[in-house]
């Protein structure tokens, strides 16, 4: 049974319509098992404004202070994940939500601490946490968070998080919804581009801004066994799909 990975916004009412949930029905009635990972900027953003602690960007980063650490948990685990945990029982799905401390799920290591805060990059994933609720044929539903060896909770990129992920699954697909239906050259929007198209539209400048870190990651998930990575807003979709090499596989 193939593994299919779906990146998915915090704004859930964005992503999470009557289309997307008929894809997932679909999927699932081919025998394919769906992990759904989910971002929460846009709200931890929104708190952090409503209690007036400033945000800060550094390389596209969120530094993240202890302060901040705790409001990104807060926001993560105890608002986006049950809202978008409760629209897909709504539509009939069995979920769980998961995150770093489910059997120590997510680890990693701090990026730069004096620099960065509590902003990490994920060292290891350990799959039969994961496993074990897709064995008992739930969907689960994942926050962007990481733990270091002695227990430490760190916040980490979403996509970076669905790559990992991905990899350490074997996934069949990525999904990483995005505001854009896919990469766009020359006004027109691209069907397929394999990692070496992907290195050439880089350095001519096509692509640029957020989509970089999107498609570094997807890269990564690629050349580390994932088949192909799907930019696309809406699953239903294909948008641009990224590949190994340059013919669908």
């Amino acid at each position: 049974m193939g593994k299919i990975v779906v990146k998915i916004g915090g704004v859930a009412s964005d992503n999470l319509t009557k289309k997307f949930f008929e894809q997932i029905e679909s999927w699932q009635a081919y025998g394919h098992e769906i992990i759904i990972v989910h971002g929460g900027g846009y709200y931890i953003t929104e708190m952090m404004e409503q209690l007036n602690i400033p945000v800060t960007i550094k390389e596209g980063l969120r530094v993240t202070t202890e302060q901040a650490l705790k409001i990104t948990q807060m926001v993560l685990i105890g608002q986006v994940q049950p809202a978008i945990t409760t629209l897909f029982q709504q539509q009939g799905f069995a979920t769980i939500g998961l995150n770093a401390s489910s059997d120590n799920m997510i680890q990693g290591e701090f990026i730069d601490q004096e620099k960065l805060g509590y902003v990490g990059e994920i060292t290891e994933i350990n799959p039969a946490a994961i496993e074990s609720v897709l064995h008992k044929n739930y969907i689960p539903i994942i926050a962007p968070l990481g733990m270091t060896s002695s227990g430490q909770w760190l916040n980490v990129n979403a996509d970076d998080t669905a790559c990992k992920i991905a990899e350490e699954l074997g996934a069949e697909a990525l999904y990483l919804l995005t505001d854009v239906p896919g990469v766009k050259q020359a006004g027109e929007w691209l069907e397929t581009i394999s990692i070496a198209e992907v290195a050439q539209l880089k350095a001519e400048k096509v692509i640029t801004g957020g989509m970089l870190p999107k498609l570094d990651s997807a890269i990564n998930a690629l050349e580390n066994g994932v088949s192909e990575v799907h930019i696309t807003n809406c699953i239903e979709k294909t948008g641009t799909v990224i590949t190994k090499e340059g013919v669908l596989v």
